[in-house]
């Protein structure tokens, strides 16, 4: 099994891509801490348990992971990738559970929110899972949108120019009741 790493525009998180091996099926996951992964999944876990890694990240077709500023990733990167192989050679999933995030319409939302929720879905979201993060939705309210950064784009230097140069202006171009964009962060 190959594994490929690349960077990310946050330097403190590198991008993992397991070769012809899908991590989730649908939605994404996050866990940064080792209560968090404990009892959702074991290769979180595992990551979590190396000595500098403070943030693991699941996608489609990667996991990212966070390492804290006192670590160097030559000392890290070789110990990821063997936990990595190691957890796939072992056939266990990767998710005890499988109540993931995921970006979904409901029937309560307004027209706007849900043209917001396509837009991201389809113009934003694949552009973000390509730096090995992705992005949600929280809320509309009083012309703001609410959005939550995950992954590499969580913490990352050029999240803010994302969220105002990129999605800001996106979405104000397609639905004019977008006054602004704000990132919210998780308790």
């Amino acid at each position: 099994m190959f594994i490929q790493t690349e960077e990310t525009p946050n330097p403190a998180t590198l991008k993992f891509i397991p070769d012809g091996q899908i991590v989730l099926e649908n939605g994404t996951a996050e866990f940064k801490s080792q209560q968090q992964a404990a009892t959702k999944s074991p290769l979180a876990l595992q990551l979590l348990e190396i000595s500098g890694v403070e943030a693991i990240f699941f996608g489609r077709d990667f996991i990212t992971v966070t390492k804290g500023s006192a670590m160097q990733w030559p000392q890290l990167k070789a110990e990821i990738l063997a936990t990595i192989m190691d957890f796939y050679v072992s056939g266990k999933p990767i998710m005890f559970e499988q109540k993931l995030a995921e970006a979904t319409s409901s029937e309560e939302d307004s027209e706007i929110v849900k043209q917001i929720k396509e837009l991201i879905e389809v113009k934003v979201r694949p552009a973000v899972a390509m730096d090995g993060g992705d992005i949600i939705f929280d809320s509309f309210e009083d012309g703001i949108v609410r959005l939550q950064l995950k992954g590499s784009c969580s913490g990352c230097p050029s999240s803010t120019i994302t969220l105002k140069n990129g999605i800001e202006n996106m979405l104000k171009h397609y639905i004019p009741e977008v006054l602004g964009v704000e990132q919210i962060f998780e308790d």
